[in-house]
């Protein structure tokens, strides 16, 4: 699939971290796509799910923060999962101004459903990995997130 595969050389690029982790992020977010096919859950919404069923009862600004994603973007995310009958939102019993989330039987069963093809999705693709070569790409990974100014 590299460039190089096809005879060009790819001078510089080869020694950026960046240009390859977009390229296998690319790679990632497509098999992605096809091991969700026909659930209608894309990354994003699987994200939150995931975030709802860890937290039940967690409130839409954690759940944007645990994500990173604005404020107006989370009231479209979650108006989707509603329509779709994945979570239910109720007033918070801490603050009546705010709604908590919890995942409903259809979410959790769309959870573990997505669960089972991401695994099977990142086995396919990190076939050439071991299990502590995995570890140590998490590890690395959330580092440079970490790394991220605020």
């Amino acid at each position: 699939m590299a460039a190089e595969d096809d005879g060009i050389a790819l001078g510089p690029l080869d020694t950026f971290v960046g240009y390859h982790m977009r390229r296998s992020s690319a790679l990632m977010a497509a098999d992605f796509n096809a091991a969700m096919a026909g659930t209608g859950i894309r990354q994003v919404l699987f994200g939150v799910l995931s975030i709802i069923a860890a937290n039940p009862g967690i409130n839409q600004g954690r759940i944007g923060a645990a994500l990173g994603i604005q404020r107006a973007n989370m009231v479209t995310l979650i108006n989707e999962l509603m329509d779709a009958g994945f979570i239910l939102r109720t007033v918070s019993p801490e603050d009546r101004r705010a709604f908590v989330f919890q995942l409903t039987d259809l979410g959790s069963a769309a959870v573990a459903d997505g669960l089972a093809r991401i695994r099977r999705h990142e086995d396919r693709l990190l076939a050439g990995l071991s299990s502590a070569e995995r570890e140590t790409l998490i590890t690395l990974l959330k580092r440079i997130e970490a790394a991220a100014p605020a």
